[in-house]
């Protein structure tokens, strides 16, 4: 194998096709498809399933992972060789929708001082998140989950603490003399995946509704609930003066789910990886919560 074929490999994965490769690669279809040939012909395996989209093997995700290494080594090597101006490096990084919405946002001001890098956000959840790292589609994820995926290292940002929020009205018009009436509040989850408002429900015995509405963006799903049109876990930190001003009231008092973050990142000595990890680990440490009790993974 070689960079040119292992660039090929990461180029058609990230584009999703051949053709769009060879775009970005500024060559034909024709030579992406013999790289690619002459790569399984030597590793006697296929690499890419040809579909739409193209996707890695269990061969190719091995190599993938390792081409990624590669580019940012490459990167940073002739960043030092005073050829880094003209050499636009990738950053894949996992993150989940919430965290995007909020303590993640001051890395993205830290990203956009670096000139010669370009941002490459996944919004996933914990699970998937995982399985990038280990496919090599990312160099670091924000997870819920402590384990290291294998070949990479795990620290603990912080947590985020949730809190189950509805406008006064909705509130009002489900409480009744024996109090909320949780069984027929209507709920708004993230997606399938969310179960935050469940374990509230399951804690007080009651099953989930048929009123349940899917809102799959943060900044959408708080909206619904500012709307009225349902109640849902918030995270803390999302709700500005939504609690003081009386626009949104906390359906309990003391109620709270505190969901742990890390930050999982390969095992490289590499300059970019290291900043990428600065500038999570200081925006963590201003916004999210230090010490909590363990609380339930994250789902969103």
């Amino acid at each position: 194998m070689n960079f040119d074929q292992l660039r090929a490999l990461v180029a058609i994965i990230d584009e999703e096709s051949f053709e769009a490769a060879a775009d970005c690669l500024r060559i034909s279809p024709s030579a992406v498809s013999q790289r690619i040939k002459a790569l399984e012909a030597s590793l006697g395996q296929v690499v890419i399933r040809r579909g739409v989209p193209c996707t890695p093997t269990e061969a190719g995700a091995v190599l993938l992972r390792m081409a990624r290494q590669v580019q940012v080594l490459e990167a940073e090597t002739w960043s030092r060789l005073g050829e880094g101006s003209s050499f636009q490096s990738v950053t894949p990084v996992a993150v989940n929708a919430d965290s995007l919405a909020t303590w993640f946002v001051p890395v993205l001001h830290e990203v956009a001082g670096w000139p010669e890098t370009t941002l490459k956000l996944h919004v996933e959840d914990q699970d998937h998140s995982s399985q990038l790292l280990r496919r090599g589609d990312v160099i670091g994820a924000v997870t819920a989950d402590p384990t290291p995926v294998s070949g990479c290292r795990a620290e603990r940002l912080g947590f985020m603490r949730y809190v189950p929020v509805a406008t006064p009205a909705l509130r009002q018009r489900f409480t009744t003399d024996a109090g909320l009436d949780w069984a027929r509040m209507p709920v708004i989850q993230f997606n399938t995946k969310d179960d935050l408002q469940h374990q509230v429900l399951h804690a007080r015995g009651v099953a989930p509704g048929a009123s349940t509405h899917t809102i799959p963006s943060s900044e959408g799903f708080l909206a619904a609930v500012r709307a009225g049109l349902g109640w849902g876990m918030i995270p803390e930190i999302q709700l500005g003066t939504d609690l003081t001003d009386g626009s949104l009231v906390l359906l309990e008092d003391h109620a709270h789910h505190d969901v742990a973050l890390y930050w999982q990142t390969w095992t490289l000595d590499s300059e970019r990886l290291n900043r990428i990890t600065a500038a999570v680990r200081q925006a963590s440490r201003e916004l999210l919560r230090t010490t909590a009790p363990e609380g339930p993974k994250a789902t969103r």
